[in-house]
């Protein structure tokens, strides 16, 4: 009763402390004088992402400031003015501009070098440009690794209002991904020629477009003028793909998609789908166009009707009127005969209302059928798994998306005969398609919405690899009452199947099917960072040439870039699952290590792990287990007869030392996938050379 007293306050603790996020959220001031601040931007701690994103607003002025490193001569100042933040992810500021004053013989009496760091918020390359303004001055700009100039001579002849090409006035692009500028001018020459139009040297980044050259500007321009400069921001410090597999880092809400920009961009942005509009980072931010509103939303015929939908609109016409009412379409007025028998009207009239009802009939079922499609394929994950596959770059990952009525035509309706499997998150029914592919085609189990992020879980890390000895999903349908997922079919059952039924596995094919896993697995922790959390046999499948297809990535995680684990509640397979995981909820590399020495063991003993005999009060795990069955020369009578011959002995030994390894408590006394496989591969290679020499 304590215990549940306890738990039943911390989740009224938890459920305030998320209340009150949400209230101070809404409470948050989202201007600055004239200046909206949107999330993730924010003036107020608690209302922005990270400190990244904190605009200053000060009090008495009421004027936004971006929180930077900004040097003006012998000072240090962390403000630069904000002018306006977008969505789109640019970030508009005022930037001083640098000079440099001179007497008549080139010698500088006084000047301003501003230097700037804006941290994760490059410089647009594309919305700006480098200007330096003067007589016989080049103007520099210094990044980090590089710098570039432009000169400005003061040829008379050729000074024109408006024309910035080296003559009074030049310009550079700007680089990009530029956070760091250093900005100077220098003399090129004696400046006692051209004293008369101005004794001073410009140099300043500006917004494109927001400075026109006049020949004024040489004797004029002041010291104190800024110009609007653009940064680029965005949110995060990976792209689109890896930022969607940590749900507790992916800031992009719901009706958003996720967006890698250019390739300066430290992380990615979020956009609103087509068809709503608002700020992205924000639940709820996203609303609905009404496209119906006003016409320039719209491309309805004039004077037709315009039905707003969610996400879209649909043109109709005014009553009276038939066809199509989108723009390059036509509305035709309904024409009655007029010259019928009152009996075949009358006749004809009921004929057409029986007509009617059942076409209204079949009418409103098929809407209800297209409603109810919609509200699964938005249940059923939808959305988030449309934003994976709009941002995908490798257009052969993207899969095909089934219908309902070709996946009841491939399996006769989903018919009992046809279940070939049955796992902790779905069934699995063999089907054939219209082109004759054979495929296996999952059944998510509807218990809680926590099932579909499983399934979506499952597509994302699916769709990210591409190996040989993973299977391979070919799409999925999401217009089903539970979500239904396509891979090819694997015909040779798989290792559970083979273990139970005593099938002839030979040494050495065990051996291949051992080392092919740990290839599959190395490829996951390596390339993909993907842990799979469920390695056991009957999720390792096999064609018949016994070349494995790893599985089920149902409870599958992906580990970011610099992580070298992942705090989570523990799921797996009891037997299987990494016992340190199981005590530490600290998920690594390692715990599928350990588990795959589970599958080694019964590689090597021909029997399920729950079926052996191990007394928990003697031994401390299966580790334990195997070294006490080698230390007293006792091994080979748990072995598999059909790998009980006396030249293999040492091989088998060998095998065993390896899971002994994986199957250590502590995670980093484990080895890594690659050096199993590697061991493994050497393995195989003796074994060829011990059966060629008993030929």
């Amino acid at each position: 009763m304590k215990i549940s007293r306890m738990l039943l306050l911390l989740q009224i603790l938890l459920v305030g402390f998320v209340n009150a996020i949400q209230y101070k959220r809404t409470r948050c001031p989202n201007k600055c004088g004239n200046v909206d601040i949107p999330y993730p931007f924010g003036t107020t701690e608690g209302c922005y992402l990270d400190k990244s994103y904190h605009i200053e607003c000060n009090s008495t002025t009421q004027i936004p400031y971006l929180t930077t490193d900004y040097y003006l001569l012998s000072f240090l100042t962390n403000y630069i003015e904000v002018l306006e933040i977008k969505l789109d992810g640019h970030l508009r500021v005022a930037f001083p501009i640098s000079y440099s004053c001179y007497d008549k013989q080139g010698t500088p009496v006084s000047s301003s070098l501003p230097s700037v760091n804006t941290s994760r918020f490059p410089f647009s390359s594309t919305q700006n440009r480098f200007i330096g303004v003067g007589c016989d001055i080049e103007a520099h700009i210094n990044e980090m690794q590089s710098s570039m100039s432009c000169i400005s001579d003061c040829d008379h002849s050729k000074l024109r209002n408006g024309s910035c090409i080296g003559h009074g006035c030049c310009h550079n692009p700007i680089p990009e991904g530029m956070t760091t500028a250093a900005i100077y001018v220098v003399a090129t020459k004696n400046h006692s020629r051209v004293w008369d139009y101005g004794k001073c040297g410009y140099g300043f980044i500006v917004q494109k477009h927001m400075y026109t050259f006049n020949i004024q500007d040489l004797s004029t321009m002041s010291k104190n003028m800024s110009f609007p400069v653009v940064l680029d921001w965005s949110v995060g410090y990976t792209k689109c793909k890896e930022a969607q597999m940590d749900n507790q880092t992916y800031v992009c809400k719901e009706n958003s998609v996720c967006d890698n920009g250019n390739g300066s961009l430290y992380g990615y942005r979020c956009k609103c789908l087509d068809g709503f509009m608002g700020n992205p980072y924000i639940e709820d931010g996203c609303k609905d166009v009404n496209e119906c509103e006003s016409a320039g939303l719209n491309d309805c015929l004039p004077g037709q009707y315009c039905n707003n939908t969610y996400g879209s609109y649909n043109c109709v016409c005014s009553k009276g009127f038939q066809g199509d009412a989108k723009r390059g379409g036509e509305c035709i007025p309904l024409h009655k005969s007029e010259d019928r028998a009152v009996i075949a009207g009358i006749g004809e009239g009921v004929a057409g209302a029986a007509v009617a009802m059942i076409f209204v009939y079949w009418g409103a079922k098929r809407r209800l059928r297209i409603k109810c499609r919609k509200d699964y394929f938005k249940k059923n994950g939808g959305i988030m798994l449309q934003e994976m596959w709009f941002t995908c770059e490798d257009p052969v990952n993207k899969g095909k998306i089934f219908t309902e009525e070709e996946l009841k035509k491939a399996t006769d309706n989903f018919n009992i005969d046809k279940v070939i499997g049955q796992g902790g998150y779905g069934i699995v029914y063999f089907g054939t398609l219209a082109n004759k592919t054979p495929v296996a085609i999952k059944k998510s189990k509807m218990i809680d919405q926590s099932q579909i992020k499983q399934f979506v879980n499952e597509v994302i890390i699916l769709s990210q690899i591409n190996h040989p000895n993973i299977v391979k999903l070919l799409g999925c349908c999401l217009e089903t009452h539970v979500p239904l997922l396509v891979y090819e079919y694997i015909t040779n059952n798989t290792l559970c199947h083979h273990i139970h039924s005593h099938a002839t596995l030979t040494l050495g094919k065990r051996l291949k099917i051992a080392a092919e896993t740990a290839e599959a697995l190395d490829y996951m922790h390596s390339t993909t960072q993907i842990i799979h959390r469920d390695v056991k046999p009957s999720n390792i499948l096999l064609d018949n040439e016994f070349t494995v297809k790893i599985s089920d990535f149902g409870i599958s995680r992906f580990v970011p870039l610099g992580h070298t684990h992942l705090s989570t509640s523990a799921k797996g397979t009891i037997g299987y699952m990494d016992p340190e995981y199981f005590r530490t909820s600290k998920l690594t590399e390692k715990s599928d290590v350990y588990s795959f020495g589970v599958v080694l063991m019964e590689l090597l003993m021909g029997k399920e792990i729950h079926s052996l005999e191990i007394a928990l009060t003697t031994y401390k795990g299966a580790a334990e287990y195997l070294t006490s069955l080698m230390t007293a020369d006792a091994f080979v009578l748990v072995l598999d007869d059909l790998i009980k011959r006396y030249e293999y002995f040492e091989v088998v030994k060998c095998v065993a030392k390896i899971a002994i390894n994986c199957l250590d408590l502590e995670g980093t006394n484990r080895p890594t996938m690659k050096q199993v496989k590697q061991e493994l591969e050497r393995l195989r290679f003796v074994l060829l050379e011990i059966e060629a020499e008993s030929i």
